[in-house]
Order: structure tokens, then sequence, then C-alpha cells
């Protein structure tokens, strides 16, 4: 039920490859050599500080390490075109505006587009840019209680909410339930939803389902303030009707068509490793 990706090469055709490129040799090198300096256990340069001691002794010196080129991040689109006729626009916008009403629906399903990117763009996509070390398998297949706790042990700062599938919600359920336990619900906006251990456990069907009913499920923490995850958008663009979605009237067609064009600008980030966490391999359910 564990999915992975094996690449295998011969000894010599590796070498073969590092004769061939002078970066990755000198990749390789930087590898051997170690880090520069002193670093703590995520490779970042440590930083020196002075504690428990008593007098006027010296103090050490120390610098933070950043990157000198971080990652930049472009944001993407979803756009379409709105196609309302003439004689709709006039007769028909009483006691509802049609055009007004043609819109909103057009906006939810960009704003479901969006959703579907956030979590499964390969460039900026959550489930895609979770850390290596943020990623954990469920011990026996469904999620349990023990799974969502390891979740937490990795984002223990601050957790915001879940992000689930809603089988993988009624999975969890079932385990809660067969260990006879009841968590308890938490208001959000006037909404009782479900939790574990207080943190909101809220539903998402854009998540991945597989052939085999296995999906995953993703814990984040949120806000600049908190180094979590941070949804990006532009603001002020012309025409814009939401923050980050414009509405541009394009023409009038010889049918007497209008056309508005549709579009909305979004990305998303992981400001830190530890702002978000993956529970792999949660099966939802057997097979008849």
């Amino acid at each position: 039920m564990t999915p992975c990706t094996v690449l295998a090469l011969p000894r010599r055709s590796a070498q073969e490859v590092v004769d061939r490129s002078e970066a990755l040799r000198g990749h390789l090198a930087q590898l051997r050599s170690g880090p520069q300096g002193a670093h703590n256990e995520d490779g970042e340069a440590a930083v020196s500080v002075a504690a428990g001691h008593a007098g006027e002794p010296d103090l050490p010196g120390t610098f933070v390490d950043y990157e000198l080129k971080p990652r930049e991040y472009e944001l993407s689109v979803a756009q379409t075109v709105l196609r309302v006729h003439s004689r709709v626009a006039d007769l028909y916008n009483k006691p509802m505006d049609q055009t007004e009403q043609q819109l909103r629906l057009t906006i939810q399903e960009l704003r479901e587009e969006q959703e579907r990117e956030l979590v499964n763009n390969r460039e900026f996509g959550l489930l895609h840019n979770a850390d290596l070390r943020q990623r954990v398998h469920t011990r026996t297949g469904p999620p349990t209680p023990d799974d969502m706790d390891e979740l937490l042990s990795l984002v223990w700062k601050d957790p915001g909410f879940f992000l689930a599938h809603p089988r993988a919600i009624a999975a969890f359920g079932r385990e809660c339930s067969r260990r006879g336990l009841y968590p308890a619900n938490v208001d959000v906006g006037g909404h009782q939803v479900p939790a574990w251990r207080g943190v909101p456990l809220f539903p998402c069907n854009k998540l991945p389902m597989s052939s085999q009913r296995t999906t995953s499920i993703m814990l984040m923490r949120t806000g600049e303030a908190n180094q979590g995850v941070v949804g990006l958008h532009q603001t002020g663009l012309p025409d814009e009707y939401e923050p980050g979605l414009s509405v541009r009237f394009m023409n009038i067609s010889e049918k007497a068509i209008i056309s508005y064009l549709v579009s909305t600008y979004y990305s998303a980030a992981v400001l830190v490793p530890d702002a978000l966490a993956v529970l792999d391999d949660v099966q939802t359910g057997r097979e008849s």
C-alpha cells in the first residue's frame, strides 16, 4: 500500500555522469567535505549564545544563516471567458441579476480549481512541497489517533488545522469509535467542526484518492507571523472584483454575446519546513 520510486544506476554509469558534469563534481565534493563551521541538526549555521555565566566573561560572536538565493514563487493563474447574451443581461435582471448570478457561479468554479491547484500542483502544491522529514506513514493503514498524534509531534508549534478527504475523516471517526474515543468538536465561525486534541479537522475533497482507496492527511501552521503556510495573491488588479480576482469586459460580438475575462492569480509558500506535515497511505476503506 506504500508507493515508492526507485532509481537504479550501475556504479560505472553513475561515474560517467559525474565525469561529464563539473557542477555535479563540485556538489559531491562539497557534500564529502561536510558543512563549514558549526551547524545545528538541520544543517543551519549554529547561533552561539552564552547562558548561565557569572561575572563578565567574553560573550561569543555569531551570525544567523540565511538563503543567498531564496526560492521565487510565480503566481499561477486560472481563467475562463464568461459569455452572456445581451438579451439576458437586459431583460432578466429582476428579481435576480442573471449576469451577476452567472458570474458568481463562474467564480465558484475558479475557486474550486484554485483549491485543487494549491493542494496538488507539482510546483507549489502543498502535497509536493512538504519536507521529506515531515512525511510519515500510517502504522496499520486506517488513520488512528496515534497517527494524528504523530502529525502533531511534527507541527508541534501552534498547529492550525488538519486537512483531510471526507472519507479519511470518516475512517478516523471509525477508528476513534473502535477505541471508545469520542473527540470533541470545536467552534469555527459559528459552525461545529470535528477536531483532534483541539485542532480542527477540515474536509477537502481535492486531496487525491488512489484506486486502492488511500489518501493523505495534512497538518499545517498558517500565517506569516507564525512562520507557517501562507497563500499568495496579487491585489490591485485592473477591474478587480475580489482580492486576487478580476473580471474584465472583453467585447460584444456580432451575435450580441457579451464576453468577460475572469482571472484569478494564486500560489502558496511553506515558510519553514516544520509548518507542514503529511500523513501518507491513509486507508479509507477496503475492497469488498
